[in-house]
């Protein structure tokens, strides 16, 4: 496969070695970005294990076959190349900016990573033992540990667990179990690869081909979902609707919920992204001036959108005094439902402008059009042109909107509460 977007002078290949490559060739930066995405985040994890793609981002780079951990920070450090890691929910990551001339070595420091780790056990046992404190930290984190009893009820198994995984499945885990999820799933039919900047994309996917090569998982050893090419395997959203009380005592309040909207695949996605900039796009946003400034009743406001690759989650949460829990929850609801009602084109060109800004600004950094396009082939399975995003959120209308919120309509919410007060009504 071999697709090239002139505009934006992005090549797209699937390499023969399995990676699923995106590079835009940008002469005039002086830095490149790359980002290497494998499909190996915590849905991924056996049920016994969660919180191993955790730890596996926490050990990865404290040593090769070829060096230890201090030898191979010192190789990227002798190119002054940038580089960390990430576990997700679907995805593992590893990011790097460098000086153009040292793309090359920087590629072939992360293949070393990927292929080739020892995952010593005083590391393991270290990044375990920071994970079993991220978890207890949850504990003086309300909002955080509102969100995630929230996803616990409304997304349905893989999609529900939490990075930092359980009390129980952390102390079961060991080196062992690490070794085991990166045998399973750091294979190049799970791998995507971006990169931007001052590059030579044929010269990139020869040096990606020969630094991963044979490293395509056995079909046999292959994980559900089937769906092939692995690299696009998704979880569905099982989304169940309710309310659910947790006691805790808290001063503030936690409020979350959310309900089923649009894929980022979907025709409506910008429409969404508007709808949320809307409600809550700064100080601007409906939700903050209306709950927050006008009426006084929260600490805290928010709205946003939550895109596993099969599906969509629409999120609204605050924190607010025990006492005004009923008042907090019908007013975010009704603000919702205003929408409907009384929008402006005001509001909706302020929205616009804001998303466009931030597009163009922010999004227009190396790194940045590296990560847009790891997005692009995560969930459309091909680089979409920048020019195309900005137009369709451009062209939102209150009319969009308002059938967007006909299509998707709260009809069913999942809502946690916690603290002292559940609701009653």
């Amino acid at each position: 496969m071999h697709e090239t977007l002139p505009e934006e002078s992005i090549v797209h290949h699937r390499l023969n070695c399995g990676i699923d490559l995106a590079v835009m060739a940008m002469p005039e930066r002086p830095i490149v970005a790359f980002l290497i995405r494998l499909l190996a985040g915590y849905a991924f994890e056996r049920p016994e294990h969660l919180g191993v793609a955790h730890v596996l981002d926490e050990a990865i780079s404290k040593g090769t076959a070829r060096r230890d951990g201090r030898a191979l920070n010192d190789a990227f450090d002798a190119i002054g190349a940038a580089h960390s890691s990430y576990a997700g929910r679907e995805t593992v990551g590893l990011v790097c900016t460098c000086l153009p001339e040292f793309v090359a070595e920087a590629l072939d420091l992360h293949a070393e990573m990927i292929r080739t780790p020892t995952f010593p056990d005083d590391a393991c046992h270290t990044a375990i033992e920071l994970t079993r404190q991220s978890h207890a930290a949850l504990e003086d984190d309300p909002g955080e540990l509102a969100r995630k009893l929230l996803h616990r009820h409304a997304y349905g198994p893989p999609l529900d667990r939490h990075l930092y995984g359980e009390k129980e499945t952390l102390d079961r885990l060991d080196r062992e179990a690490v070794v085991a999820h990166w045998q399973q799933f750091f294979s190049t039919d799970r791998m995507h690869v971006t990169v931007a900047g001052a590059v030579d994309p044929a010269r990139i996917a020869d040096q990606l081909e020969q630094a991963f090569e044979g490293l395509t998982q056995p079909a046999d050893d292959r994980q559900s979902p089937a769906v092939e090419p692995a690299s696009q395997a998704a979880w569905p959203i099982r989304f169940q609707s309710g309310q659910w009380h947790y006691d805790k005592q808290l001063e503030q309040q936690q409020i979350a919920l959310c309900y089923p909207c649009a894929a980022v695949t979907d025709e409506d996605f910008p429409v969404e992204q508007v709808l949320v900039a809307v409600l809550a796009g700064g100080m601007s946003g409906r939700l903050f001036t209306e709950v927050r400034e006008k009426q006084g009743l929260v600490y805290w406001v928010d709205a946003w959108t939550d895109h596993p690759r099969a599906g969509g989650m629409l999120h609204m949460g605050a924190s607010t005094t025990p006492q005004r829990v009923d008042q907090t929850y019908a007013t975010l609801l009704r603000e919702l439902d205003r929408l409907g009602e009384d929008l402006s084109a005001d509001e909706v060109d302020r929205a616009v402008a804001g998303l466009l800004t931030s597009i163009q600004t922010r999004g227009d950094m190396t790194r940045a059009r590296a990560g847009r396009m790891a997005d692009d082939l995560f969930y459309h399975g091909r680089p979409i042109a920048m020019a195309e995003k900005i137009e369709r959120i451009r062209s939102v209308t209150i009319q969009d909107i308002r059938r967007y919120l006909q299509r998707y309509p709260r009809d069913r919410l999942a809502v946690v509460t916690l603290g002292p007060q559940r609701l009653t009504i």
